[in-house]
């Protein structure tokens, strides 16, 4: 067996996601899932930073050690749930929590924290970590990173197959059934990032469970064309974006030009239907019919926004990720211990076709158990 721990923690940061997995076969194997929460007060404190709001290095530099703390805790919980004991784990692979993705400009930049120092010290595996840098440092935009783990578990040969994973931030993984056809992945824009912000200032909770709050409302087409406006959907790929540009305040600067008083529950729908629409339009540019549309991350639990892409690609099949044997809430996680995988083994992890880099590398900084 080739045992690894994954850690994951999103735009969303409704916890720290750990996946113990066997990456000895064809396919991952899950051994062990495991959701550590994070405190608000860590919470309030990310976000701070990812808003833009006032904030020293003494906070930043005390949220990396404070997450740092956390992932180990997560990692160590998934391998007792998994019936196994650190010194059998060949490594862990470490997201960490993203406070700031800045990838264009003269001076592209990302900021993950998580010291992954903690994570190997507390947990005494190997742990494999900074995995966006590297490839900005290639001329890339350092996300998305996890269309190499499609292809590599969702790629077919009879179909032309889309994985879409609805976040924090929505994105899109083409691939082609032609084995020679480059790889098309990016993000589309926000995904659960606004409809949590929304039910957190509205309902006193940071989740819409299920979309059940969003289907009580209508879409506005007004504040939709509105949000649709925005130039970060024309981009073409590769592009990504996160927190800093798609927040609160974004959506209240949308609705201040509008000049218009909407029902709460309205708004959430449109923010739903937002998310429908961008992944919509660029599935239909970047992917030619036949499809499959696999459905992993936080999203696939939302009813609105999976029944507004089944009602966009009628006679297509769209499902969760759990048909092929991933469950849709953990093929992140999976994704960066398999990362890890790939950096101890010398191997590039990064796809120059999606994250726009000069070439292929080997992804991350290794901290020796």
């Amino acid at each position: 067996m080739g045992l690894f721990v994954g850690l994951m923690s999103g735009t969303s940061m409704d916890a720290v996601d750990a996946v113990c997995v066997d990456l000895g076969g064809q396919f991952p194997r899950i051994l062990a899932t495991h959701a550590h929460s994070i405190s608000k007060e860590i919470r309030d404190g990310v976000l701070r930073i990812a808003m833009g709001r006032p904030h020293d290095l003494n906070q930043l530099a005390v949220l990396d050690v404070r997450m740092g703390e956390l992932f180990a805790d997560a990692a160590l919980a998934v391998i007792v749930k998994a019936g196994e004991t650190p010194a059998v784990i060949q490594a862990i692979g470490s997201h960490g929590q993203t406070v700031i993705h800045q990838p264009r400009g003269a001076w592209p930049y990302t900021t993950q924290i998580g010291d992954p120092n903690i994570i190997v010290e507390r947990t005494g595996v190997t742990t494999v970590a900074d995995f966006r840098r590297r490839d900005m440092a290639a001329g890339g935009q350092g996300a998305p990173l996890v269309p190499a783990f499609h292809q590599a578990v969702f790629w077919s040969s009879e179909i032309n197959r889309l994985v879409v994973n609805i976040g924090g931030m929505s994105n899109i993984t083409v691939l082609a059934q032609e084995g020679n056809a480059s790889v098309v992945g990016f993000d589309t824009g926000p995904g659960n990032v606004l409809l949590d912000a929304w039910a957190a200032l509205h309902r006193a909770t940071p989740i819409d469970e299920g979309g059940c709050w969003a289907a009580k409302g209508k879409v506005h087409s007004g504040l939709l064309e509105e949000l649709l406006a925005d130039d970060f959907f024309s981009l073409p790929p590769p592009k990504s974006t996160g927190r800093d540009r798609f927040n609160l305040a974004w959506i209240q600067e949308k609705l201040a030009r509008m000049g218009a008083r909407l029902a709460p529950e309205d708004i959430q729908r449109t923010l739903c239907e937002l998310t429908v629409a961008t992944l919509s339009a660029a599935i239909r540019q970047y992917s030619e019919p036949p499809r499959e549309v696999l459905v992993c991350g936080g999203g696939v639990h939302n009813y609105v926004i999976m029944k507004g892409l089944a009602q966009a690609f009628p006679g297509n099949a769209v499902s969760s990720t759990e048909r092929y044997g991933l469950p849709p809430d953990w093929v992140e996680a999976t994704a960066f211990a398999w990362l890890a995988e790939k950096t101890l083994a010398g191997l590039p992890g990064n796809l120059p076709s999606v994250t726009g880099a000069r070439r292929s590398v080997v992804l991350g900084a290794v901290y020796r158990a």
